[in-house]
């Protein structure tokens, strides 16, 4: 009898393994909830960044304008553009600025607290609503939020042109707000004081280039959504070493594989069909995943496909070591966080960016997710991602070797 071929060998017991994948009901279900659950949340989450800073003030910038009439005059501005600047009255604000207006400080204070809303017509009028009165919401209108306002005192223009030191202006602040945005409002102050004071800062600014460290993604944010992508792609394959995990625990606790070795296949084939099967179940899921996201285009798909595969080939070494080492289900539960948990930490540089740590850099799946995360999300090319890519192929040697070897030990031992 004629002995089959080790190609023939391989593909039975990929056969096997599909069987047995469709088999586990339980990791076959979480499976088609995830792709469902990864895909409908990333429809659902906002495509954009609203980059404006919403600021309060009072009195309205007409009122600070009209006080100051005689202190512009005596600066040397002419009648026409006193006019101009009234007509103006910067209430549009510069680029990013949406400028919140009100007539009292009270009512400021009082809506970056939360007791009162501010709700803005298609007109560009204001309502209070006190909600807590049982007023009812404006029709026609939408809510603005103010978390940061600024309350000048009357004459404030007359007071600091005349040099007056008991000049007192609130900067009030929601807890929310990031300390960086409350100490810009101060500096801005500080900094309209000076001129309207006619006087030079105390300090020399540097040049713009020097402030601006790393990317300046001013007008290019990020919105939650594109975050998502490169985050599910990463979320599918570490899902499918549970799943892969199982299928190895199962085999190993039952003797699945004694049975198996009785035959002409070897412990090579095993392990030819286990990653074969593995690598291709995670890689398959996880282009669905970013096909059905959009993430593909003519530039940058197969540079996807490249992080996908190794990270595929990353999970599925995982994967063989947390099977080999399972006792039961929740002892593989527990070996496959174990493993995982700290696999995931970097996935954190995407929803949170900036300089990762050193230490977050030297994780295995750093370099696969900063590749996805580059060409999803900032359009990078092979030219600057070949050097990660080749970082996470020597990871996956390592990996991909340990679960090897672990599982080969395993079978042998059986």
């Amino acid at each position: 009898m004629k002995t089959p071929g080790r190609g023939s060998i391989i593909a039975a017991l990929l056969k096997k393994e599909l069987i047995a994948y469709s088999r586990d009901k339980l990791y076959l279900f979480l499976t088609v909830l995830t792709l469902v659950f990864v895909v409908a949340a990333f429809w659902l989450m906002p495509d954009r960044v609203d980059e404006s800073i919403t600021l309060g003030i009072s009195p309205p910038l007409q009122t600070i304008i009209e006080e100051g009439t005689e202190v512009f005059t005596a600066m040397g501005m002419a009648p026409e553009q006193i006019e101009e600047l009234q007509r103006a009255g910067l209430s549009a604000g510069d680029e990013g600025l949406d400028l919140v207006e009100l007539e009292r400080e009270e009512d400021l204070s009082a809506v970056i607290e939360g007791k009162l809303e501010v709700w803005r017509t298609d007109d560009g009028r204001l309502i209070l609503r006190d909600r807590e009165a049982g007023q009812e919401k404006p029709t026609g209108a939408r809510r603005v939020t103010v978390g940061v306002g600024i309350a000048l005192p009357r004459g404030f223009i007359s007071r600091v042109a005349s040099g007056q030191q008991d000049t007192v202006v609130t900067v009030y602040s929601d807890a929310t707000v990031p300390p960086q945005i409350r100490g810009a409002m101060r500096s801005f102050v500080r900094e309209a004081a000076y001129q309207l004071a006619g006087r030079e800062l105390p300090v020399a600014l540097p040049e713009e280039d020097t402030i601006i460290l790393g990317v300046d993604r001013a007008g290019r944010q990020v919105s939650v959504r594109q975050k998502l992508v490169p985050m599910l792609a990463f979320m599918i394959l570490l899902i499918e070493t549970f799943a892969m995990a199982s299928l190895i625990s199962v085999e190993v606790l039952q003797r699945t594989v004694t049975a198996i070795m009785v035959t002409p296949a070897r412990v090579f084939d095993f392990l030819a069909s286990k990653s074969i099967f593995g690598t291709a179940l995670a890689l398959f899921q996880g282009l669905i995943v970013l096909g059905l996201v959009g993430a593909f285009t003519a530039t940058n798909w197969s540079l996807l496909v490249a992080a996908v595969f190794i990270g595929a080939m990353m999970f599925t070494g995982v994967s063989m070591v947390v099977g080999s080492a399972g006792k039961d289900f929740l002892g593989q539960i527990f070996l496959a966080m174990l493993f995982t948990v700290p696999l995931i930490i970097p996935a954190f540089s995407v929803l949170f960016p900036g300089s990762a740590a050193a230490w977050v850099k030297a994780l295995p799946t750093y370099p696969v997710l900063h590749a996805l995360v580059e060409a999803t999300i900032y359009e990078a090319t092979w030219a600057t991602l070949w050097p990660w890519l080749l970082g996470g192929l020597g990871w996956v040697a390592v990996l991909f070797g340990a679960g090897l070897f672990v599982l080969k030990r395993k079978v042998e031992s059986l």
